[in-house]
């Protein structure tokens, strides 16, 4: 990070508190943009828990030191922020959070565009919306609708302002298609830590904990998985149930699949092929298992340092790749189950 900003601290596991690290090159578009605006907005995805979240948390405070008013909104994880020089908005941001409480979480984020109107409206010259995984809380079938929404706080403000900043993060692979169509948003991948990054996050989870290497090699730098393992006592075996749950990796669906999902916990490429069956990687996006698509690795293209153009040891491949090798392996010991 190029200025002095304090770094964050995130609850990372139970009881667990650790101060933000690396993503220099993440924060580095945040000055970026601070200093031009975004002209699009910038839809930023990649794998679950890779920490999208924690980049933008920490990227609102870089934009606060950068005189900005920052609306922040995380309807999963229920994180609402309004660090707004506007007393009134403030309130009216935080009576909306109160009320949500109560179980109506959409309100709040598409109230967020809202206030961010009047923020403009009544003269703030600088502001930043960044919109944290909003597309489940509101419906995977209004992203689109939404990125617009945000894209017109850019394009038909109503005043004057002199830069705006709008980011959106999702891990929801399927909504990308529907924005994809549109020129409404840059789309930019953050992928799982660096080996070197996340070196530093293993470093400060304290306790005893096995070898670097081998937590690499099962979360393939994914914070959350660390986390997850951290959390089960570093038994990978209860983390890959959960995903396995969570990814809807049913006997159905490995059955339905077999011959192609047993090609590609091998190489993940092979679902790139022209003849990998659609309905196929169809099923993989919106499980969650996989990111279909990645682009080259030109870093303008991405948030933070791009993985690897091929590793097999933790599921990645030029163009595919397993959201982590946990993913993988959930995918990988069904097969093995019915193969009994």
């Amino acid at each position: 990070m190029g200025v002095c900003v304090e770094r964050v601290r995130l609850r990372f596991a139970r009881g667990v508190y650790v101060e933000f690290v690396d993503r220099e090159l993440g924060l580095r578009w945040v000055e970026e943009w601070a200093e031009r605006g975004t002209r699009f907005v910038q839809l930023v995805y990649g794998p679950e828990g890779c920490g999208k979240s924690a980049w933008l948390i920490q990227a609102a405070e870089l934009l606060k030191w950068f005189g900005f008013d920052v609306i922040y909104i995380n309807p999963v994880e229920r994180v609402f922020l309004a660090e707004v020089e506007v007393p009134d908005v403030r309130r009216r941001f935080l009576e909306l959070v109160r009320e949500a409480s109560e179980g109506v979480w959409s309100r709040v984020a598409w109230a967020a565009l809202d206030l961010a109107r009047d923020l403009i409206r009544g003269g703030r010259r600088r502001l930043a919306v960044l919109a944290d995984d909003v597309f489940q809380a509101i419906g995977l079938e209004k992203a689109a609708v939404y990125v617009k929404g945000m894209l017109g706080l850019i394009e038909y403000p109503p005043g004057d302002y002199d830069v705006i900043v709008a980011v959106a993060a999702t891990s929801e692979g399927v909504s990308l298609r529907e924005i994809g169509r549109h020129r409404w948003a840059d789309l930019r991948v953050m992928w799982n830590m660096s080996a070197e990054g996340f070196r530093q996050l293993y470093d400060r989870v304290p306790g005893e904990k096995p070898a670097f290497g081998n937590v690499w090699r099962l979360t393939g730098g994914n914070p959350s998985a660390l986390a997850k393992l951290c959390e089960a006592g570093w038994d990978p075996s209860d983390v890959v149930e959960d995903v396995s749950a969570r990814g809807r990796v049913t006997s159905s669906f490995v059955e339905k699949w077999r011959s192609w999902l047993e090609r590609a916990v091998e190489d993940p490429d092979v679902l790139w092929s022209g003849d990998a069956p659609e309905g196929l990687i169809d099923e993989l996006v919106e499980r969650n298992l996989v990111i279909f698509h990645l682009p080259n690795r030109d870093s303008r293209l991405w948030i933070d340092a791009p993985p690897p153009a091929h590793d097999p040891e933790i599921g990645v491949g030029r163009r595919v790749a397993w959201q982590t090798p946990l993913h993988r392996e959930a995918v990988k010991r069904a097969l093995e189950a019915q193969a009994i």
